[in-house]
């Protein structure tokens, strides 16, 4: 008898050792952490939310931080994975490399960085070339702008010294010397948001998910009092029809200059819970919380019609 009891106690250790191992998670059991670049936290939050709904058995641990300290928590493995805005440079690689750690790195939406201004700015046309010689230094002020009625200093706001909407700006006009440019950081897009609704000479850039769904109560108030910048790559635009708002029609056809790629990038080693939920984004009704969130899908949400002849 006792050696019936040690080996049904040997059992029950080693199910109690199973539960505690990384692996006991599974798509539709299970709590695992994952992160976020902080810009696209309402997309985030919609699928994650969604999806502990159809699997209320699942938990999901978020962090939403400025993109390259996300993205740091996934490489330490501290998140299972990340939502970001690019994907992994070299340095980065190598430190998979050196774990020998296969990542797995999709697509899932264009995204848009959207330009925001007071209400009471009613400028709301610009061009490319215009925001290049902001970043340049060699436009400093809002009468230097060819459509411009506001006066004063441009004062450039952003989330963060880390944001992916910071890099992504500095990159796509190629910014060498921040000494020559006014920016301003707060602490989150929201803040941005609220910095700009109360300074006229702001210009606020943000994930555009935070003003995009309609249906949101809190898209709702933050959009209250804003104007969404629209933006021309023409250098001589000659109607209104040359500029784009980063719309999602206009992110899917490629027409807004400031769109950028969205992905989500996984260390997890097993089919987990991790891979559930981006399986949930590529194959089942994730594409749709992203349209609804105002990013375009990588893949659309297919909608099935039945039409009946009576």
């Amino acid at each position: 008898m006792n050696v019936l009891i040690r080996i049904g106690m040997g059992f029950c250790l080693l199910s109690m050792l199973a539960c505690n191992s990384p692996s006991a998670d599974n798509p539709t059991h299970g709590s695992v952490v994952i992160t976020s670049d902080e810009s696209l936290q309402p997309m985030v939050e919609s699928i994650y939310k969604a999806y502990e709904g159809v699997y209320p058995r699942t938990k999901f641990n978020v962090i939403f931080k400025p993109e390259e300290e996300a993205i740091a928590l996934m490489l330490r493995d501290s998140a299972r994975l990340v939502f970001s805005t690019r994907q992994l440079n070299e340095r980065e690689k190598a430190v998979f490399t050196k774990e020998k750690i296969k990542y797995k790195s999709e697509f899932i939406a264009t995204d848009g960085i959207a330009l925001i201004v007071g209400r009471q700015n009613s400028d709301s046309l610009i061009t490319t070339a215009e925001l290049n010689g902001i970043f340049q230094g060699q436009i400093t002020n809002w009468e230097q702008l060819k459509r411009s009625n506001q006066r004063g200093p441009i004062i450039l706001v952003f989330d963060n010294n880390n944001s992916s909407n910071l890099n992504f700006m500095l990159s796509q006009f190629k910014v060498k010397n921040l000494s020559r440019i006014k920016i301003f950081t707060v602490n989150s897009n929201k803040q941005v948001i609220e910095y700009v609704r109360q300074n006229p000479t702001a210009l606020g850039f943000i994930g555009v998910n935070w003003i995009s769904d309609g249906d949101s109560p809190i898209t709702a108030e933050l959009s209250k009092n804003l104007r969404v910048m629209g933006v021309s790559e023409k250098p001589n635009p000659v109607s209104v029809d040359d500029f784009f708002q980063p719309f999602q029609k206009n992110l899917g056809l490629k027409t807004y200059p400031l769109r950028r790629n969205v992905y989500v990038i996984s260390r997890e080693a097993h089919s987990g819970l991790g891979s559930g939920l981006i399986n949930y984004i590529m194959r089942d009704v994730g594409g749709l919380l992203i349209e609804k969130s105002g990013l375009w899908p990588a893949k659309p949400y297919v909608r099935e019609v039945v039409l009946e002849n009576k």
